[in-house]
Order: C-alpha cells, then structure tokens, then sequence
C-alpha cells in the first residue's frame, strides 16, 4: 500500500493540471482495501522521470534475472487464414506527401453476428485518401458460412449507406433492443450508425437517431450508462484536426510530418444518452463526461470498482488518462490521477493508444493494460478495488519486452485456456523514420502469456505471422468457428487484413452469450463467476476495449486442466442475479437474464 501511495504522490508531482492539495484531498485509497498487490517482490519503487520524455528510462530493477524464472508451458500458435477463407480486405491509410495525421493512425474492425446464425461476421471500416475521391473505397462486411469461409456482403448488407468518409473504428451493440446487434463506424468526419433490420441487411438511421459528431472520432464503446435497460454510446474524439485544412507541421528539414499530438488542440469527446425510443441524445457535459486534456484514442466501458453502475476509462495521447467513476445518480467523477490510472507508475505521461482489460491476477477485478509509443513500455494498471489501481508493469516481467515497439491494439483473453490470461499487442511505427533518424517502422506482433507470476514474450514460437512485419492497428477478437479458441482479426495499414485462427492447445473453456432483458439486450456490465473445484474465476462483458475495434459480445473462460462440472453465477446491471449448478464446460451457452443458460 505505501508503494501505491508513493507511486500517486509522484504523479501528482508531475502532472501540472492538478494541484497537490487535491490530491491530497482525494481520499484515493480507503484503508480497508483488502485486494493485494501479489507481484510485489520488495524491490523500492522506480525513481520519477524527469520532463515527459517518451524515452524510457532502464531502472536497475529491470533485469530479468532479478525476476523469478516464469514456468515452461507449450507456446500459443495463430496462423494467418485471411486469404484461405476468403477475407479479401486491406486498409489503405492514404498516406500522401501532406503527412495527414490520419493515416498515422486510422485502421479499426469488428465481430457481429449480423443475421443470427451463431458464426461471427466481420465488419471492416475503411480509409482512402483525403484529398480526392476513391468511390471504389467503401467499407465492407463480411458473412462467416459456417466457421468455413467467409462472403463479401458489403454492397447488399449495407443498404441506403451514406456517402463513405475516411474510417476509423467501428462499434457493436444492439442499440434498440429488437434482438439485432447495430454498427456504429466512426470517421475522420460525420459518424454513421447503421440500424439491423433483421435480415441481415442495414441502414443508415444517423439523422434519425440524433447523432452528430462530425470530428475526428476514434474508438466508440456502447454501454447502459444510466442504467435505464438500453444502449448509450461514448465517442471518442482525438484531436482538433482538418484534414482538409491541415495545420504545417514540418521536420528538422523543413519537410511534411505527421502532427505531433502537443502541436494540435484537443476536443471534446461525446456522450450520447439512449432515449428508448431509438434516438440519442448529446448530455456530455451534463454527465460529466469530459475532463482537460482529451485527445483520446482508447475507451473501455466496465463496473471497474464494482459497485454495480458502469464507469469510463479513456486512454488519452501524451495526456493524462481519464477515469470517469459513476455516482449511480446519474453524473460521474473523473478520478485517473487519485485512482493511479493517468500515467505510468513514475507520473509518467504516456501516449495512450489501445486497451486491453482482463482479471490477469485472478482476484476478480478488472485490470487495465494501455499500450503505448516506442521506447515506452506499455502499462499494466492492476485493479486493487474501490477505484484504485497500481502500475504493475515492472514487477509482473511487462517492461523490457515492449519498449522496442510501438503499439496499437492489444487483447487480454486466455488463448489457450490454461486459467490465466495472455496478452496480443498489434505494434507498427506511425513515421516511417528509417533514413532519417534510424528508426523502425513497420512491426511484429507480439503474444504474451502469463503463468500467475510473471509475463512471457512467447511470440517467437507462436508461427510464422509473428516472424512478419506490419503496421499493426485495430485488433478484435472472437471465436470465428466456433471451436473455444479465441481467434483475431487484425488491421494492418497498407497490406491485408489478418484472421488469425488460434491452434493452441487448448485447456478445458467455457463460452457465455449474454441476452438482457430487464438489462440492456447486448448485456455490456455483466460480470459472470465461474466455481471449478478450488479455482473461481470472475469476468465481465465489457463495452469498447482493444483500439477502434469490437469484440465478439461473449463471455469467455479458461479452466485449465480440469474438465469437472462449474457452477456459474451471474450479477446482471438491472440488479438480477442468476445461479446455476453441474454445468459442462467445453460448450458454447446463452446466458438470457429472462431465461438461464441456455445452450447453443
């Protein structure tokens, strides 16, 4: 607890938006927090950086051999299958000798089950160029057949769409609660939400529904903010930028370069509240659902303090992070810097871009992992309960393997269902810098796996599309055929899509879909218990994550080497709970907040 404490007393230290008597004032930390720190190994606490540098500084600490060996455990292979099963996409970023700053960092995709058949479909916004027309251009969907291969569905799926803008992220929720999951694409210019008709086709109901946010929008994550049993939308918006009448930013040599985020102006993000009646309504401010310093990139929708409402986390560029926590009356607090959730555990500022969350510790919490630039590690932000959080990242082996790269989206899930969580991170430079200054551009991937003590960079073993560099953006997961692997979809700028089919060697797993009822349909604020012999596992259904992408809506767990019946327990938003006994694992099952479990 001291650590923490002093950990938050450097950042106060070092963010300049706050005041040190406010922190002070916060009461971040009750007493009586009884969630441990498991990883601490009695090393001081790094010391405080000086300035907000994004090169990291390498503590004494991090030596490897100054952590304990991690346990040998077979590797989790992927296999690149996009071309084999008929997923033809490729994100073009439009990249032209203006730098425009979307194509830095533009490249989003999501799973739906568009037409109800159980086989995850994918949706795939799409970019182009900002300058001049490209018709050919268009985003696209694509229907899984059967776990087989896949359809381009685009032209007749995506029916009276409006004219295409440059894409950016995609989200899915069931917005209306007619049993049918709707897509909302955000652009670098008006945002489109599609209504599902039911028969597998869309149309776009944007004006009809209220919404309007016309800026530079990036991730987006619906999730049943108030509480009232439907759908509400958080956008993130990134910077205050036209591409149309771009700002000069120019490098040591006088030539075009990508915008510095410290150069260009931040804007707001956008809170849009669901009436029920199938429009929205913009109460931003009226929620508290801003803060200064919002240039964000990432959002993750989830009952982070466990007190039964959902709260907002939004991974902010060079910025502090926001934590928005929920009063349950309706307004929220933004409490990153007394919750230890803004900056890294040396009140660092980082470039926040994507986030993984995942109870990687097992003491059933959400934890929140942030990815960020080159030669800044990525943070692992542990959840000690009742809003507080903790960098994890050095003492859990997370540093040294990331700081070579530069990292987008990123999934925390249990690949190979061994009980413990494992961590994909989609990584590639936003400058291609090699002449000028050395630097690398395109990426690895990376796959991490975690053995209850410490990380692991398994990626070397994990096939030959980790041996491969791209520029890595939005990364989304979901069990495409259905076999109770978690397998990827992957955007990589400039060069086609990657579906990558888990082969691990899977322990013994469970697959829940949730349908609400008395909740909102989708189901986003469900946390779900599973009791297995001497092990219990808690997860929840959370809205957003990654970056500017969407996960299959399902509930997934490992369970390792025992195939014994589970108990399963679930606490819905609304308030219902639900209990059932002797279930079989290795099963896909809906879980209706009206019904039970319902096998699939």
């Amino acid at each position: 607890m001291l650590n923490f404490l002093c950990r938050n007393l450097l950042l106060a230290l070092n963010v300049t938006l706050l005041t040190l008597p406010c922190f002070l004032a916060s009461g971040c930390v009750d007493s009586g927090t009884s969630a441990p720190a498991p990883f601490s190994n009695g090393r001081p606490p790094a010391t405080k950086r000086e300035g907000l540098s994004l090169t990291a500084d390498l503590q004494p600490s991090d030596n490897p051999h100054d952590l304990p060996s991690p346990v040998s455990k077979p590797p989790i292979p992927f296999m690149d299958i996009a071309a084999d099963v008929g997923v033809s996409f490729r994100f073009e970023n439009g990249d032209s000798p203006k730098k425009l700053m979307p194509s830095a960092t533009s490249g989003g995709c999501g799973w739906i089950d568009l037409d109800h058949d159980l086989w995850p479909d994918l949706v795939l916004p799409q970019g182009g160029s900002m300058e001049t027309e490209a018709p050919e251009l268009k985003d696209r969907v694509f229907r899984n057949i059967g776990g087989q291969h896949f359809r381009d569905c685009s032209e007749e799926c995506l029916i009276a769409a409006s004219d295409r803008c440059y894409g950016s992220g995609v989200s899915v929720a069931d917005f209306d609660n007619d049993g049918f999951s709707d897509i909302y694409i955000a652009n670098v210019g008006p945002d489109v939400l599609y209504r599902n008709l039911g028969d597998g086709t869309f149309q776009d109901v944007t004006n009809a529904a209220g919404i309007n946010n016309t800026r530079w929008a990036s991730s987006v994550a619906f999730g049943d903010l108030d509480n009232d049993g439907d759908a509400d939308l958080y956008v993130c918006n990134y910077v205050d930028y036209d591409p149309r009448h771009p700002i000069p930013c120019l490098n040591a040599d006088g030539l075009p370069t990508t915008c510095h985020p410290k150069h260009v102006g931040e804007i707001a993000n956008v809170y849009f509240e669901n009436d029920g009646d199938g429009t929205f309504s913009e109460v931003s401010n009226d929620r508290n659902l801003n803060a200064p310093g919002s240039k964000s990139l990432g959002v993750v929708i989830a009952d982070l303090d466990r007190d039964q409402d959902l709260d907002v986390y939004v991974a902010n560029d060079t910025e502090a992070n926001h934590l928005f926590l929920n009063d349950g009356l309706g307004g929220f607090a933004e409490n990153a810097i007394a919750a230890g959730a803004a900056a890294s555990g040396q009140g660092h500022l980082q470039a926040s871009m994507g986030i993984g969350v995942g109870d990687y510790d097992r003491n059933g919490l959400p934890d929140l992992y942030v990815t960020h630039f080159i030669d800044d590690s990525n943070t692992m932000y542990q959840n000690l309960g009742r809003g507080a959080f903790t960098d994890s990242t050095r003492e859990s082996g997370l540093h040294q393997p990331c700081l070579p790269y530069l990292g987008f989206g990123t999934v925390m899930t249990d690949f190979d269902a061994d009980g413990w969580q494992d961590l994909f991170i989609a990584n590639g430079h936003i400058d291609d810098l090699r002449e000028l200054a050395g630097s690398p551009w395109k990426m690895s991937a990376q796959i991490l796996r975690f053995d209850g003590n410490l990380w692991t960079d398994v990626s070397r073993d994990s096939g030959d599309y980790f041996a491969e560099k791209w520029l890595g953006r939005g990364v989304a997961g979901g069990d495409y055929n259905r076999d109770g692997a978690i397998d990827l979809a992957v955007v990589h700028q400039n060069a086609p899509l990657g579906l990558l089919k888990n082969e691990a060697k899977l322990g013994n797993w469970l697959s829940l879909t949730p349908i609400g009822d008395m909740s909102s349909r989708t189901g986003v604020g469900l946390e779900v218990t599973v009791t297995q012999d001497d092990q219990q596992l808690i997860q929840q259904l959370c809205g957003g994550s990654s970056y500017c992408s969407a996960h299959e809506a399902a509930i997934y767990f490992g369970l390792g080497a025992s195939g014994n019946l589970v108990s399963i327990s679930a606490r819905w938003p609304s308030g219902r709970e639900f209990r059932e006994e002797n279930v079989e694992p290795n099963r896909h099952y809906h879980l209706s907040e009206k019904h039970g479990l319902l096998a699939q």
